[in-house]
């Protein structure tokens, strides 16, 4: 006689439909029971990804730096030590897709190859589980917020995309600060079956005209995208959109495309500080440099020209940065402006050494806001995309 399949009571508490109304914290402990661990528990990385909260109050919250949990976070790997309550606890990467979520602690008599396995296929579901249920559920939200919100930051944020998306040959990931109190700024990146499509955009002014015109802006994008539009026609429709909604508004933003089959990336620069190029651990000086149009909503300046849509191949393994001023003219420590030198500098220095390209910008933005005491002179956002075709 065979005995039960692996992962059949973990099929047995998906195919039960008095499960499916469970809150996630009473799922993860049902899971675990049904697997035979010990103990389990989902913790979630804050807005900020400064801690990692548990879905429950019988735990406590653990720091993303100096914590082992905080190092499976950090670099998306399995890590296993003793518990003090006897046998080991591991800590799993809850992922969705490229989309760090936080972690899964499962603690057990011993960590065999099955119950690795469980704890494994308990992660996953889980991450499908937070994902599909974090937009409507409020209390996802209280946990992983520490200070409350300003009405234009709310507003922006319920507009914005995950931090991190990618597949085989392309991940794009994006940090964006004051997390709380942001006034215009935005992104955006999204997938299809060929392409990559990201936007940085900066709206004028510091409150909620400003992140209005940001979130007409994204949406008008989002709508011609969807529509199998190319650039040009992606700006004139967020043109027409502030123009028609928000006439006394503007924008200034980079959107751009990359075919990752064949690395032919399409960008527009829209009043923009310029995209910066990392290639072989070097910064490649003024290589997407192009003369930038008006604005997004100021149109009339283009004096009855289109919008120019530039062209580059990118090699394996090419970074691309997307920003706004708020991060070059940030200060550091020592009281100096951040600049465009030692911006790419810093994020060279992240990618020689092998640390994931959202850890990169995780650190990067901590060390801005740690040098100015957790205060920025102006919103600063960035975007990073790496392409990295299949061989």
């Amino acid at each position: 006689m065979t005995g039960e399949p692996s992962g059949a009571p973990l099929e047995d508490f998906l195919a039960d439909p008095t499960h499916s109304t469970l809150d996630l914290a009473t799922a993860v402990a049902h899971c675990a029971k049904a697997l035979g661990l010990r103990h389990a528990v989902a913790y979630l990385a804050d807005l900020q990804q400064r801690h990692l909260v548990p879905l429950t109050d019988v735990t406590a919250t653990l720091p993303i730096d100096g914590s082992l949990a905080g190092w499976t976070y950090r670099t998306q790997s399995l890590r296993v030590e003793e518990s003090d309550q006897h046998g080991v606890s591991a800590w799993i990467p809850l992922l969705d897709g490229a989309e760090r979520l936080g972690v899964l602690g499962i603690h057990t008599e011993a960590l065999t190859a099955q119950s690795l396995r469980q704890g494994r296929a308990l992660a996953a579901l889980l991450a499908m589980m937070i994902t599909s249920k974090r937009t409507y559920k409020d209390s996802f939200v209280r946990r992983t917020r520490t200070e409350d919100m300003r009405l234009p930051a709310e507003m922006l944020r319920a507009f914005l995309p995950p931090r991190t998306i990618g597949n085989a040959h392309v991940v794009s990931t994006a940090v964006l600060e004051p997390a709380y109190d942001i006034g215009g700024d935005a992104f955006d990146h999204s997938l299809t079956a060929t392409a990559l499509h990201a936007v940085v955009l900066d709206a004028m002014g510091h409150n909620l005209a400003s992140g209005l015109t940001s979130a007409v802006a994204l949406a008008a994008c989002r709508n011609a995208r969807r529509t199998d539009s190319g650039l040009s026609a992606l700006i004139e429709a967020v043109d027409q959109a502030l123009g028609q909604w928000l006439p006394d508004q503007f924008c200034t933003g980079i959107l751009a495309q990359l075919d990752f089959t064949t690395g032919v990336l399409e960008w527009s620069n829209c009043g923009h500080p310029e995209p910066l190029l990392i290639r072989d651990s070097r910064l490649v000086p003024h290589a997407l440099e192009r003369e930038p149009d008006p604005p997004m909503g100021l149109s009339s300046l283009l004096a009855g020209r289109e919008r120019r849509v530039h062209e580059a191949r990118l090699r394996p393994g090419d970074r691309v940065l997307l920003y706004t001023d708020g991060v070059t003219e940030a200060r550091t420590a020592d009281g100096q402006l951040l600049g465009l030198e030692r911006f790419a500098d810093y994020v060279i220095r992240a990618s020689t050494s092998g640390e994931l390209a959202p850890e990169t910008l995780r650190r990067l933005i901590h060390s801005l806001l740690d040098s100015q005491d957790s205060r920025l002179r102006d919103d600063a956002t960035i975007l990073m995309f790496e392409w990295q075709p299949l061989r």
